[in-house]
């Protein structure tokens, strides 16, 4: 530790300044270069056609959402959360009660997400936590709330061990004048390791290269 703060604070020569400015310009240009490939999604699959394509998620803990981000980064188009007018309690335990009173009466509870141009989607995909087996309430707020007839519906969730559970058909059941291609879900604590199972879940349904 002491020789690298010696190197810092040890003045430089000419012919050091000259070395180091020499490769700032080239580092410059190098990431001039690989900036463009990253912004356009080059890390990630190509999609394979011109579709629009619409992300909306639920997240409440954060592992939905970075899948969310998984997902638009390799198809493109736009990212949408889906917020609620009431926010769940921040125990875990106190959500899981809620949500669980709110499968089983039906109630749908007010979100504030509207998407003005929701018609000019051809591919919808659909992010949400599994609770109880199925999509979060707020979920089927959204998908109650708006027409998806004649698109593309595509779920995808994270979870805890339940993996999809009805998820599949529960979407189906919402969603029936819409073509639902198969979902992934992913464990919760693998989720930011995850990038190479959404994209290659996303090849296998057709909708990147």
């Amino acid at each position: 530790m002491k020789k690298d703060i010696d190197i810092l604070e040890r003045p430089l020569s000419r012919r050091e300044m000259l070395r180091r400015t020499a490769g700032g310009l080239a580092g410059g240009m190098l990431a001039g270069l690989a900036a463009p490939l990253f912004a356009s999604g080059t890390l990630f699959a190509a999609p394979v056609d011109a579709r629009k394509f619409l992300t909306v998620f639920y997240s409440r803990s954060g592992n939905t959402q970075v899948m969310a981000g998984f997902v638009q980064k390799a198809v493109g188009g736009d990212l949408v959360r889906i917020e609620t007018v009431h926010p769940y309690p921040e125990a875990y335990r106190a959500t899981t009660r809620q949500a669980r009173e709110e499968l089983d009466s039906g109630f749908k509870p007010p979100i504030t997400t509207k998407i003005a141009n929701l018609a000019s989607y051809d591919v919808v995909f659909i992010g949400s936590p599994c609770w109880w087996a199925t999509i979060a309430p707020p979920v089927i707020t959204f998908l109650t709330e708006n027409d998806l007839a004649g698109k593309t519906v595509v779920p995808f969730m994270t979870h805890k061990g339940s993996g999809l559970g009805r998820t599949q058909s529960h979407v189906e059941s919402l969603c029936p004048n819409s073509k639902v291609l198969k979902g992934l879900a992913i464990w919760g604590d693998n989720i930011s390791s995850s990038k190479n199972d959404v994209t290659g879940w996303l090849r296998d349904i057709g909708l990147v290269s």
